[in-house]
């Protein structure tokens, strides 16, 4: 017997010692949803909403049961989709190598024990996935993706810098569908990053009408799969894989999902319970100014733990300000939340007091209190950084536990007087000791001159650089 026939028994017999679902039949694509909102409703949006939606999430909440039909395995309970002009799968040839390892893998009593921790950590946001899932007629298999990109983790942060449940780089967003800023990173949020990650699959069907290219595609990007398939003429995704036209990474990747997805699928055949999570039908409610998540459940009465699942975007637990930023939490507390924010007789955000005092800029206090300038400056209306005046109060954030603010010694630093600066009306040796986060004696110094002298208009003054310590 050779060795290909002999390797392909063995293969065959051990996938099917396993309740395989390897073949998903699922409709196509149909057209995105588009959500809009009458003018003058209420800002506060649902995951779900109607009767039917309300069905179609419960379904989606229980393990697929898998029933053996002619061409392969199928899910006999899934959600409703939209009318579909051709079917799609998510399939891997019978005798492939690694689905059987992946197979074989997460099956194992720790395989299996693992899958259960994370879909334990995925439970607050399943739901809300697989509302989105459904209502884009997408293969309901897609919503273990995270499994594999972040291990449902919000805070996951790959070694290429790809954070979030769906693992997005920084160059992969842009501001009109998540932000990255001082106060917040939304691709943390499971929100925004579950529709840009659909949304992104979607697009990339459209292009392969294929999805383990699509899968392929979202992992490399669909410009390096397309020129992989250029390259060998228009191979699928197996192809591509059994050629080496596909780095190891993707070539792992797609059999490692559908080996997951297959398990959790059915679950229970495969001896993981992961039980009946109560769906927490996210809202999301405006706030409209900066609030401290632990300040507002302990006023409200909302668990700190769930405003922080659902608002895992916010670096510090404190909201933005403005008016741009939505609390996401599960319905049940919608009026307890809205209530507290409404009152206004409470303080919802800690902040420390500082008197401005000589040689202080807001450079050395934003590394002091471990906020950005534009943090002091938001909390501060009317506050110029370049004329700070002795004695005026300042609020800073209380972001962190820090104690109170100590002038940075002048010794701690090598001055090198190498910069210019030409001078404004108004100015003086002060003001600008206090831009050039610099003693202002040592910049009065460095031009000759007294600290009570006189600025003219126009003359060009010697300027530092810090040099940091480690770096002389």
């Amino acid at each position: 017997m050779g060795r290909n026939l002999l390797r392909r028994k063995i293969l065959k017999s051990a996938l099917r010692s396993l309740p395989l679902c390897l073949i998903f039949c699922v409709p196509a694509l149909g057209a995105p949803a588009q959500e809009t909102v009458p003018a003058g409703a209420v800002p506060v949006e649902r995951a779900a909403a109607t009767p039917q939606e309300s069905r179609r999430n419960a379904e989606n909440e229980r393990p697929l049961r898998m029933n053996r039909e002619a061409g392969g395995i199928a899910p006999t309970a899934r959600a409703e989709a939209p009318s579909l002009r051709e079917p799609a799968v998510i399939s891997a040839p019978e005798d492939n190598a690694l689905v059987a390892k992946y197979l074989a893998q997460y099956s194992s009593p720790e395989g299996r024990k693992w899958l259960q921790a994370v879909m334990k950590r995925g439970a607050p946001y399943l739901p809300y996935i697989r509302g989105r899932i459904a209502e884009r007629g997408l293969p309901p298999e897609l919503a273990y993706l995270p499994v594999v990109e972040s291990a449902f983790l919000p805070s996951a942060v790959s070694r290429s810098g790809a954070v979030g449940l769906w693992q997005f780089m920084k160059n992969s967003v842009t501001p009109a569908t998540m932000k990255i800023d001082d106060w917040a990173d939304e691709r943390r949020d499971f929100w925004k990053s579950t529709d840009g990650a659909l949304r992104k699959l979607e697009e990339n069907y459209r292009y392969f009408k294929d999805w383990p290219l699509a899968l392929a595609a979202y992992n490399a990007g669909l410009g390096a799969v397309s020129r992989a398939m250029k390259g060998a003429g228009g191979a699928d995704y197996w192809e591509l894989s059994e050629r080496g036209k596909l780095k190891a990474e993707t070539r792992h990747y797609v059999p490692k999902f559908i080996a997951i997805s297959a398990i959790l699928s059915d679950s229970r055949a495969y001896g993981l319970d992961l039980g009946w999570p109560e769906d927490p039908r996210w809202t999301r409610v405006p706030v409209g100014k900066t609030v401290d998540l632990s300040l507002l459940a302990e006023k409200s009465g909302v668990p700190l733990k769930t405003l922080q699942e659902g608002n895992g975007e916010l670096r510090y637990g404190v909201t933005p300000p403005g008016n741009g930023y939505f609390l996401k939490v599960p319905a049940a507390y919608e009026k307890a939340v809205s209530e507290t924010l409404a009152r206004k007789d409470l303080q919802l955000i800690r902040y420390y007091f500082h008197v401005v005092r000589s040689g202080d800029t807001l450079s050395a206090l934003s590394r002091h209190y471990g906020v950005s300038v534009d943090m002091i400056e938001r909390s501060n209306p009317g506050l110029q950084a370049r004329y700070l005046k002795l004695g005026a109060k300042i609020l800073v954030p209380a972001l962190k536990d820090v104690g109170p603010y100590q002038r940075e010694k002048a010794g701690g630093a090598s001055i090198a007087f190498n910069g210019t600066h030409l001078v404004k009306k108004g100015e003086t040796l002060w003001s600008l000791a206090l831009a050039y986060d610099v003693d202002p004696e040592l910049l009065a110094e460095a031009n000759g001159l007294e600290l009570s002298s006189v600025l003219r208009e126009g003359r060009t003054l010697k300027t530092p650089i810090t040099i940091p310590e480690e770096q002389q």
